[in-house]
């Protein structure tokens, strides 16, 4: 190596070489063979206690370069007598073993006098250098964090950044001469704006379909969020409205157009409603929005946003997940409206925390929220989730007391149900600002039983618990309410008698068979809200396969398939599912070679 080259001669070459030097050998060396092993040993320890090291010998042991120059530095510094070294130099001679006296018969004579050396001024300590640039270590190291190292700055531009400004977003570069298909698009749109019943999605959507591709490109930006707002107003999401949504959403991105925070939104309560029981599928797709929304559109999430992804995590069962996404929300600063704190209450029922339940409903009345019959029945179903029947009963006896009940209740359908909560969260601004009039806003609330109250209570005590009687009260008080009936409380009865029917049961073959006609005479009276889909036609031939024979379930499944509006692919559903359920009452071999 070179650097061996150079320094050979040396203790640093015989150290670093590990090699034996040729200079030691042939001259007089510090351990030379004429050295007994205790002189040896006596100038080692000397040389050790010169050099500062207060110890005393060790065993050897493997030392790196870095430490090994070090100690070699000072073996050399300690061993070198005043007349033989240079007052001005810090260096080493690298023949100084040959111009050395050497006593090896006396180790504690090794008194060393360190040559004084002259204070340096600064002038002095910057003339050791030759010349300086007229440059600074900030500029140097900005010059090596360049990347062309070269000083070729990049070119200035362009710097391209999403806006979401109003004017940009509203940019839209399309020829205002718009065609017939455009035009059809806007009325329709503006008349289920405006009249929701008057039209439906479907006829909408087909408009948007006869648009030419790219079809984004020929609306504009006001038409284009009217659409958005319009498809995502379903009453109940499913995965054909899921998938309706998130077409349009696709062709707005692959335009090059921005989502508002709104329609992100939307998008993510549909990835995650569109299924009946949110599982951790949909809350990982959540998620998904949620992380392209912040970090790839930078579009920050809104309170909804937290709303939307706390339901869903609480829903999906993970409730750890749940408690994060709400810490976050509080770190954010964003304040608990209504949705929060009914989200909160059910988030407590979940966990079978009753004790919470009571907290959260407690801390939302003292933060001025209008207390009406949605937040009672998030209420109750805590309770019943808990096991706390009495207290759900209360709080139902509570909401039928007549100075807040009234036997004369509006319709309250999906579009009045979200007119109403927009105004209870109105008046809840409104009171913060304004306590004096909180009681006249609560005087308002409707905390009466509702369709939702009675689904909750005929479900937990008919399926689950099996009590006909609390059932029978429950549809009696119904009809006191003017409470229509609805496919809910249809499904739940019918689960009912297929779990708990059976010989010796209350739930008989007779109560099934009234039940069944006051459900037919419903659906052909075309009673609203009320129609046959894949759930309903499962539970009614799982509570007759109990009770009845073989032709008696293939005439329920005929009139059933009679009424019903199912798709190819959900009839062949039904198909397979009553070939099934056949083979688990054992009426298989009897049914073979009839066609369902």
């Amino acid at each position: 190596m070179r650097i061996s080259i150079r320094i050979d001669g040396s203790i640093y070459g015989a150290i670093l070489s590990r090699r034996p030097s040729q200079t030691l050998i042939s001259g007089p060396l510090l351990f030379g063979p004429g050295v007994r092993d205790g002189h040896r040993e006596a100038a080692r320890g000397t040389l050790l206690a010169a050099a500062g090291c207060g110890c005393t010998a060790r065993p050897r042991k493997k030392h790196t370069i870095s430490s090994t120059l070090i100690f070699a530095r000072h073996i050399g510094s300690t061993v070198a007598t005043r007349g033989c070294r240079p007052s001005g130099s810090s260096s080493i001679n690298p023949f100084f073993f040959f111009s050395r006296n050497w006593n090896h018969t006396d180790a504690n004579t090794a008194h060393i006098v360190l040559p004084t050396q002259e204070a340096r001024s600064k002038q002095e300590l910057l003339e050791v250098v030759d010349q300086y640039d007229d440059t600074s270590v900030e500029e140097h190291l900005e010059f090596l964090r360049d990347p062309y190292l070269r000083r070729y700055a990049p070119a200035d531009g362009p710097n391209v950044v999403v806006s979401n400004s109003e004017d940009d977003v509203n940019l839209q570069s399309v020829n205002y001469g718009q065609t017939m298909e455009v035009r059809q698009l806007q009325e329709a749109v503006l008349l289920k704006l405006r009249r929701p019943a008057a039209i439906d999605l479907d006829t909408v959507f087909d408009l948007y379909l006869s648009l030419p591709e790219p079809r984004v490109l020929h609306i504009t930006a006001r038409l284009r969020h009217q659409l958005l707002a319009v498809l995502g107003m379903v009453q109940r999401k499913d995965s054909k409205s899921m998938l309706r949504y998130f077409s349009v959403v696709t062709d707005v991105k692959n335009s090059g157009f921005p989502l508002t925070v709104r329609e992100w939104n939307t998008a993510m309560s549909f990835a995650s409603r569109y299924v009946g029981t949110s599982t951790v599928v949909e809350l990982e797709a959540a998620l998904h929005l949620w992380r392209e929304m912040e970090q790839v559109s930078g579009v920050k999430a809104s309170a909804v946003t937290f709303n939307i992804l706390f339901d869903v995590a609480s829903k999906a069962g993970k409730l750890s997940l749940a408690e994060m996404i709400y810490q976050e929300m509080t770190t954010r600063g964003f304040p608990f409206n209504r949705y929060h704190h009914v989200s909160l209450i059910h988030y407590f029922g979940l966990k079978h925390d009753s004790s919470g339940v009571r907290a959260a409903y407690k801390e939302m009345v003292q933060a001025g929220e209008v207390i009406d019959s949605t937040v009672l029945n998030c209420v109750i179903s805590g309770f019943l989730r808990c096991g706390e029947e009495e207290s759900a009963e209360r709080v139902y006896e509570k909401m039928k007391e007549p100075t807040r009940a009234t036997t004369v209740l509006p319709d309250r359908n999906y579009t009045m149900q979200k007119n109403i909560t927009k105004v209870l969260m109105m008046f809840a601004k409104v009171g913060k600002r304004h306590p004096d009039l909180r009681s006249n806003f609560q005087k308002t609330a409707l905390i009466s039983p509702d369709l939702q109250t009675y689904r909750l209570l005929i479900n937990h005590y008919g399926r689950k618990l099996g009590d006909i009687a609390k059932v029978a009260q429950f549809l009696d008080e119904m009809k006191l309410y003017n409470i229509p009936l609805h496919g809910a409380i249809f499904l739940a009865l019918f689960k009912a008698f297929g779990k708990h029917g059976g010989a010796g049961s209350n739930w008989s073959a007779q109560r099934l068979d009234s039940v069944w006609d006051a459900f037919l005479d419903a659906i052909d009276d075309e009673t609203e809200e009320l129609y046959i889909n894949t759930w309903m036609a499962m539970a009614i031939l799982r509570a007759f396969s109990i009770h009845s024979s073989r032709d008696q379930i293939l005439d329920i499944y005929g009139q059933l398939k009679s009424r019903w509006s199912l798709d190819p692919a959900s009839s062949q559903f039904m198909v397979d599912f009553l070939s099934r359920l056949m083979q688990e009452r054992g009426f298989l071999a009897q049914s073979r070679g009839i066609t369902l």
